[in-house]
């Protein structure tokens, strides 16, 4: 039976080649829209492995820095160092803006970081494939390839101009943004201070609603609600002692300098079960959709051969030939057509995926799942057509 499906094929090839080609096109889209949830879930276990930290301290009662605003003050981290099981603290600020290259705009995550410190410090990019670190306090930069810049190229954040003297590689942040790391002290101007016109306005606004009174010197030039801005960051990132339990100093933490601590697996809950939880469940519903269409398309393609043979189906039956060997001949042509589909898809989307600008992971467990996902549902849309088969009478191929 395996000759005389073949052969059926062989009879209506250019149907089959066609129907396997766009159905290949469907289980290509399939698998990378799944390579997209694998590619964001590995942004966020990225962006924690890269960030050094065993510990994230966030103003208190928020889910900071990554999911929701963060504000300290910056010299917590010396309070946060002097904690038991400590081995390094360092601030850290993120901003997520349009870095600008000359007429360019580039969507990144700007990262500000404490300089001089040693290389392989917590908040730092773990490694570098060109250039250098940072070691000037103000108007350097470290950008991922992800953004591509080069070495020497300036950029420009808010005011300042920055000069590339590094570039990294995979630091991205959750939602795939390439980084970029400038000193802290820059980053915290760029996301705290305000520029002239605010602070302009502010002093405007303190002079207006500001009670006269004869024995008050007022002074406006001295009156800034900016004035304290460049002391905050986002986060504080600490790294503990070998051997040192992560829960244990988090709780210290929490209990004597009342802030809001995160381990990593609480960390990587937040960015994984809150801020793509909304994602997956969309890509949940397309996939949903993709294989109800693949099941369509298989069960219509499989319905009209058989429909097209069904003189012949009468014949088989008539010369004595089983139900059971008809239905492995349909079953077996919705197969071939579902491993033909597979074969384009995975082409397809090996391919295809590098051109995304999200991260697209493949992992070969989705390829394996996806394979018999397809044959399963091959084989449910041929029923319809099996039936069909079954319920010919084989008086028809003597019949007309």
């Amino acid at each position: 039976m395996i000759s005389l499906a073949g052969r059926d094929i062989f009879h209506a090839w250019g149907k089959f080649v066609f129907t396997g080609l766009g159905l290949g096109l469907l289980i290509g889209v399939t698998l990378i829209m799944a390579g997209v949830y694998r590619g964001m879930v590995d942004d966020g276990k990225a962006l924690l492995d890269n960030s050094g930290a065993d510990l994230w301290v966030v103003q208190k009662d928020t889910l900071g820095p990554y999911a929701e605003s963060s504000s300290l003050y910056g010299d917590l981290y010396r309070t946060v160092l002097a904690v038991s099981g400590v081995a390094e603290a360092s601030n850290v600020t993120y901003l997520t803006m349009q870095v600008h290259k000359n007429n360019q705009d580039i969507r990144s995550m700007v990262v500000g970081i404490m300089p001089h410190a040693h290389a392989g410090a917590v908040g730092w990019p773990p490694y570098l494939i060109a250039g250098r670190h940072l070691t000037r306090g103000h108007y350097e930069a470290v950008a991922d390839i992800a953004t591509h810049l080069k070495l020497g190229d300036i950029i420009k954040i808010r005011r300042n101009r920055y000069t590339v003297v590094g570039l990294t590689r995979r630091m991205v942040s959750s939602s795939g943004d390439p980084m970029v790391f400038i000193p802290l002290k820059d980053a915290q101007e760029a996301q705290f201070l305000k520029d002239n016109q605010a602070i302009w306005q502010s002093r405007h606004r303190t002079e207006s609603n500001t009670p006269f009174s004869p024995n008050t010197v007022y002074e406006p030039d001295k009156l800034t609600d900016s004035q304290f801005s460049n002391h905050l960051v986002n986060a504080i990132l600490v790294r503990i002692k070998p051997h040192t339990s992560a829960d244990e100093v988090a709780e210290s933490i929490r209990r004597w300098k009342h802030l809001t601590v995160y381990t990593r697996v609480q960390m990587e809950n937040i960015l994984i079960g809150k801020l793509i939880a909304t994602s997956a469940k969309q890509i949940s519903m397309f996939l949903v959709i993709l294989a109800v269409v693949s099941a369509a398309i298989v069960a219509f393609i499989i319905y009209t051969l058989t429909m097209d043979k069904i003189r012949e189906i009468a014949v088989l039956k008539l010369i004595g030939t089983r139900n059971r060997t008809i239905a492995a001949m349909i079953l077996q042509q919705a197969l071939a057509l579902g491993v033909i589909g597979f074969a384009v898809g995975k082409i397809t989307a090996t391919f295809a995926a590098p051109l995304f600008p999200k991260y697209v992971l493949l992992i070969p467990t989705d390829s394996l799942i996806g394979f018999f996902a397809v044959l399963t549902i091959c084989a449910l849309a041929s029923v319809i057509a099996i039936r069909i088969a079954l319920q010919v009478d084989p008086a028809e191929a003597i019949g007309g």
